[in-house]
């Protein structure tokens, strides 16, 4: 299923680090799958902009939602309809905002089989001999935890915890959410701290790039677009 979208990401990474081979030496591989990640998220800009616009009309919404609620609290589906009613009308959606994630769980699929196959297209995997720092990009943390917690290995593993666990914390606070939906909105980016201690560096790379990323664009489009409305 994956077998051509490997192939295709497995030619832009290599030829990327490549291109950055004389100037990022040992660190052109790590850097070409932060490039990477970085043209996917830019390619999936309109998709944000749409949540933003999404969360701006809920906003708008939600007098006559939370109404909705206390008028039709004894009945779930007089509620369910009334409430599907109200974002058609509209031109909302409740889940406008999962949008960006979900577009991009294939691209990091892709990431993670390409630093987890031996092969590709049939030839040897030659990036998984790259690495970052003293840790190999095709390998995770628990795998580098042998040579001990406070090896070079571990130590890169660490430091991308330390950077993701930022991440999630300025993501966490920016979030506007009440409710129940807002207090899982809060805690889902420091899942990402957890993912990366079991998927490659490569992977986490990605997680990180695409976290960060995500932080600076809402923090934008929510004074662009949804302080606006």
């Amino acid at each position: 299923m994956f077998d051509v979208p490997v192939s295709i990401a497995a030619a832009l990474v290599t030829g990327l680090a490549d291109v950055l081979q004389p100037l990022a030496g040992d660190l052109a591989t790590a850097l070409a799958i932060v490039l990477f990640t970085a043209a996917v998220r830019l390619a999936l800009v309109p998709l944000s902009v749409a949540a933003a616009k999404g969360e701006r009309t809920r906003a708008r919404l939600m007098p006559k939602v939370q109404a909705l609620q206390k008028r039709h609290a004894k009945n779930p589906e007089r509620l369910k309809r009334e409430m599907a009613s109200l974002y058609e009308a509209e031109g909302a959606t409740p889940v406008a905002g999962c949008l960006p994630v979900l577009a991009q769980v294939p691209f990091f699929m892709v990431t993670y089989r390409l630093f987890m196959s031996a092969t590709v297209a049939g030839h040897q995997n030659l990036l998984l001999a790259h690495t970052l720092l003293a840790a190999p990009l095709g390998q995770n943390w628990v795998g580098v935890l042998g040579g001990g917690l406070l090896a070079p290995p571990s130590l890169v593993f660490l430091g991308l915890f330390v950077l993701l666990g930022a991440v999630a914390v300025w993501s966490s606070r920016r979030v506007t959410a009440e409710g129940p939906m807002g207090a899982v909105a809060r805690v889902m980016p420091f899942g990402t701290v957890v993912a990366a201690a079991f998927v490659p560096l490569a992977a986490g790379l990605y997680l990180l790039t695409s976290g960060a990323w995500a932080a600076v664009e809402r923090a934008v489009l929510q004074r662009r677009i949804v302080a606006a409305g």
